[in-house]
């Protein structure tokens, strides 16, 4: 059960005074010339509210019959001493009746919600003195993407790079260079590609469109901008010449080692 908006919000003025905080640290440390002091938290699962902050999607909001949700787990020794979210359901590829003009089905994803404007303007994230997205996950090895909105041009770009997990059923930290992301709209590579706007991120999610019927299930526990490479143990992704999902114009498929 998500809380209401009520509950899990601050007050415009609560938000421009942590905003103010964030912006005054940067100064006085000096981040722009020495670099960041530590890592940047952009979302994590550890309480049950942190779900009101995402959205959930997938093909039944056009009439399809996929099947997705966005649940909170209780910490647990067994499995993870804090709190996260489970990500899971049923992929279906059957078209919706009565709707010709839907030609493709088979989708679901989250993202987090745009943040809510403080007295300096909108909430965006400034990722630019950082290196790497930082991904906490337990994934069932399918082929999920990494989803990133900045506040662009077109409001319909996404930047999106593969989550390349190695150890599927077991929880691991993931690295991705930001670097790496690819610039998509709807579905295909955009050429020329150009630089994400690093300094104004909006959001971050994570889509499964491999279009294979069945169940899925990724669990996330948090996600944060980082510089340093041991945070992802063992486990930080090379490039790699691998056929990805996406296409580009020409419907050629695109690996993800081109740029």
């Amino acid at each position: 059960m998500r809380a209401t908006t009520v509950c899990r919000s601050k007050g415009f003025w609560g938000r421009s005074v942590d905003e103010f905080k964030r912006l005054s640290n940067i100064v006085f440390e000096l981040e722009g010339i020495k670099g960041p002091s530590g890592p940047l938290p952009l979302h994590d699962f550890h309480k049950p509210e942190s779900l009101g902050d995402t959205k959930v999607m997938s093909d039944a909001d056009i009439g399809g019959f996929s099947k997705a949700f966005l649940d909170w787990v209780p910490p647990s020794p067994e499995d993870n001493p804090n709190g996260h979210a489970r990500f899971h359901g049923t992929i279906s590829t059957a078209l919706p009746p009565h709707k010709p003009e839907i030609q493709r089905s088979g989708y679901a994803g989250w993202r987090t919600l745009d943040r809510p404007p403080t007295l300096f303007g909108r909430a965006l994230w400034n990722i630019d003195v950082y290196t790497y997205l930082a991904m906490r996950i337990k994934s069932d090895g399918r082929s999920y993407l990494v989803n990133v909105q900045t506040e662009s041009v077109v409001p319909t770009d996404l930047h999106q790079h593969r989550l390349f997990a190695k150890r599927p059923g077991e929880w691991e930290t993931v690295l991705i260079k930001w670097n790496d992301f690819v610039r998509t709209n709807l579905g295909k590579v955009v050429e020329p590609q150009t630089e994400m706007l690093r300094q104004k991120v909006k959001s971050i999610g994570v889509g499964l469109t491999d279009r294979v019927p069945g169940p899925f299930e990724l669990c996330i526990e948090r996600m944060w901008a980082t510089n340093d490479m041991s945070e992802g143990e063992e486990h930080v992704e090379p490039p790699v010449a691998r056929e990805g999902q996406l296409k580009n114009k020409q419907g050629r498929h695109v690996n993800w080692s081109d740029k």
